[in-house]
């Protein structure tokens, strides 16, 4: 079945600071939170000053009450070190959700989430921190829940002199369990296999990619592979399917790997820019979304190539909207209702937007035409077109045979951040099977 992809730009934030790290809570009732952390360098005054780095934790709650007023409301700032990542702890723990944040101090940072019932309303919290770094910075963090499993909380830590740390946490406070010089240089990323959380992995700046056996202990690592060409910089376990694994790198690869055989990705796919960050989707575990720093960013169908095929994921559509690096992405859990607006009728435009005054609306399409990507005005209104749109390609889309009305429909939330332009854009994707082969007319 062919299908129509298409996103649409919801929210653009000015975060002031450059933005570089943004995540959805995964816990309910808090899968409208939206959190999104900033690092900027500042340089030292006289030669031999040395730069300094600050940054800013926000919190934004989605609301879809009204489509005349922007969906993303600011709940608080905190300013900070720099931020160079963070994720929540994917179960609720006593005291609620909770938040890690990887320091440009290599400090790790706990905060956790206020109901919104309570006064005040929904807040950030500083519960504790931990010095795992000194004079290094902390790069990433990973929680070993990525299967809900809240049985044996804990992190890791991967920081700027190619060390990592592992760390549980009981009743509010962090303790180290190991550390180790794990990577030449700059360790990029660590990550937790979520199906097995002994297994810890690493990526670094001198192009390894290393798996590592806490019950073993941090002597040697399970395998060494120099499989990416450049440096290993994003991570993740699929929470989905046991033995997946996907990385990125600098090189502009994502390779899907299985964890059982760590000699030979399972696929091998080119996506035009250094992959920063990887999400795989919280329920779907063929989607798979992708920051690509100076290539804006794109969603990966790994279907085929998880069922052996070896070719490379198709991108089944990009979001072009940012103008600097891609850094932060991520997919809310929150449900649509709505579906996306049909353009309606065009007509002739009798005066230009300029005499009018009407917010500029543009249309952004891919060099294949097989998705298209629409900006908004700047309060986040959908604004119907005055000319006529562009047809939207049917694409490949997933292998389902929908049955129901609703499975010839998907929406998804989502949020990313890009880095010099200091900004966060909210938007949406909507998938829907192409109404032609259905036999009804198109929206």
């Amino acid at each position: 079945m062919a299908w129509k992809s298409k996103t649409r730009n919801l929210q653009v934030v000015d975060t002031e600071l450059s933005a570089d790290t943004v995540e959805w809570c995964p816990v309910a009732p808090n899968h409208d939170v939206l959190a999104c952390g900033t690092y900027q360098l500042h340089e030292g005054v006289g030669e031999e000053a040395p730069p300094s780095r600050t940054g800013r934790l926000y919190l934004f709650e989605f609301g879809q009450e009204g489509s005349m007023s922007p969906p993303l409301t600011e709940l608080q700032r905190v300013d900070t070190a720099a931020i160079l990542d963070l994720k929540w702890c994917h179960v609720p723990l006593p005291g609620g959700a909770m938040l890690g944040l990887a320091a440009a101090t290599g400090e790790l940072q706990l905060y956790t989430l206020s109901d919104s019932q309570q006064q005040g309303g929904r807040r950030l919290h500083p519960l504790s921190s931990l010095q795992v770094a000194a004079e290094r910075l902390a790069l990433s963090l990973d929680w070993s829940t990525g299967r809900l499993d809240s049985s044996d909380v804990r992190l890791v830590c991967s920081d700027s002199a190619g060390g990592l740390s592992v760390l549980s946490l009981a009743e509010g406070a962090l303790t180290a369990l190991s550390q180790w010089k794990a990577h030449d240089f700059e360790a990029w990323v660590s990550a937790f296999s979520y199906w097995d959380t002994q297994l810890v992995y690493s990526g670094g700046d001198d192009c390894r990619l290393k798996g590592w056996d806490l019950r073993l202990g941090p002597s040697c690592p399970t395998f060494s592979s120099k499989r990416h060409s450049m440096g290993v910089c994003s991570i993740l376990s699929n929470p989905h399917r046991e033995h997946i694994l996907a990385t990125g790198s600098y090189d502009e690869q994502v390779l899907l790997w299985d964890g059982r055989n760590m000699r030979q990705p399972l696929s091998e796919s080119p996506v035009g820019g250094g992959v920063w960050r990887l999400k795989w989707h919280p329920t779907d575990q063929h989607l798979l979304l992708a920051a690509c720093m100076h290539n804006d960013f794109h969603i990966l169908h790994c279907q085929q190539a998880l069922e052996g095929s070896g070719g490379a994921c198709p991108v089944v559509v990009s979001y072009t909207l940012h103008n600097s690096l891609a850094y932060g992405a991520d997919w809310s859990r929150l449900s649509l209702e709505e579906a996306a607006p049909c353009a309606p009728v065009a007509a002739e435009p009798k005066e230009s937007l300029a005499e009018s005054g009407a917010h500029l609306r543009i249309q952004y399409e891919s060099p294949t035409a097989s998705f298209d990507t629409s900006l908004e005005d700047d309060a986040g209104r959908y604004i119907p077109e005055g000319i006529a749109m562009p047809s939207v390609t049917p694409t490949a889309g997933p292998s389902l045979n929908p049955t129901t009305e609703e499975a010839q429909s998907l929406s998804f939330l989502l949020a990313s951040c890009s880095f010099y332009d200091h900004t966060l854009h909210v938007w949406r994707w909507d998938w829907t099977a192409d109404q032609a082969q259905l036999g009804s007319e198109p929206c």
